[in-house]
């Protein structure tokens, strides 16, 4: 698991901010630690990340959207109470494309297509490993994928979410027979093992990699630096030597 005092903040502008969440690192349910306090505290600690915020010595810090603890990588948060709002309808109204990088198990054939699509329904509420459909209702639920790089026991997954069900690409990885590699809730308890005691891999191998928006007429297209490490460690590892 990732641990960190400060995280990589890759994008800024008036009211908000893009960060880089490390793996293993709560949004806001770690009071001291999690991503929200380690953020405050860098803010309040560089006054030229003040100006350029627009922040005033009372601001509220706020995630516009979620990302799970175990996944890493691009998070828009807000400093000010009107983009926040603003960035948080972007959401809700499905104006904003999020793409992911995952690292999943087994091989796929070649499409003919260059994306493929996931589209089993999934309840609104988290599933589990026996059940990744979920309990209760099931609604549309879609996650294109297009294959990146494969390894004889491995694939890299770029993903491009359609819909937003809570772990809807490790539920859907799941159901498709390629669980996201070291997913201790839909994976298997030996794969997870395997992993952690052969590859010293200890961490869910799903990142949040690209995030498109429109803000204020403007495109804002914000890139992650790069594929977590090991991510692809793991995948070169398993190449023929």
């Amino acid at each position: 698991m990732e641990t960190t005092n400060s995280v990589e903040i890759v994008r800024t502008g008036n009211g908000w901010l893009c960060a880089e969440k490390p793996s293993g690192m709560s949004v806001h349910n770690h009071p001291g630690s999690d991503l929200l306090c380690v953020l405050e505290r860098q803010i309040r600690a560089d006054e030229d990340l003040m100006v350029a915020l627009g922040a005033q010595e009372g601001f509220q810090i706020h995630p516009v959207h979620r990302l799970d603890q175990e996944t890493s990588g691009l998070i828009l948060v807000a400093t000010d109470p009107d983009r926040l709002r603003y960035l948080s309808n972007l959401f809700q109204q499905g104006a904003v494309q999020k793409h992911y990088i995952a690292l999943v198990h087994g091989n796929f054939d070649p499409p003919c297509d260059p994306f493929q699509v996931w589209d089993t329904p999934l309840s609104k509420q988290a599933g589990g490993r026996t059940d990744p459909r979920g309990k209760g209702k099931r609604v549309r639920s879609e996650t294109r994928y297009r294959i990146m790089d494969q390894s004889p026991h491995y694939t890299l997954l770029e993903i491009e979410l359609v819909t937003g069900r809570k772990h809807q690409i490790r539920r859907h990885a799941k159901l498709a027979g390629h669980p996201v590699t070291g997913d201790t809730r839909y994976g298997s308890k030996r794969s997870v093992e395997f992993l952690r005691e052969n590859h010293a891999y200890d961490r869910l191998g799903l990142h949040s990699f690209k995030i498109e928006f429109i803000l204020d007429t403007v495109p804002v297209i914000i890139t992650s630096r790069q594929i977590p490490r090991q991510m692809t460690a793991l995948l070169d590892q398993d190449r023929p030597k």
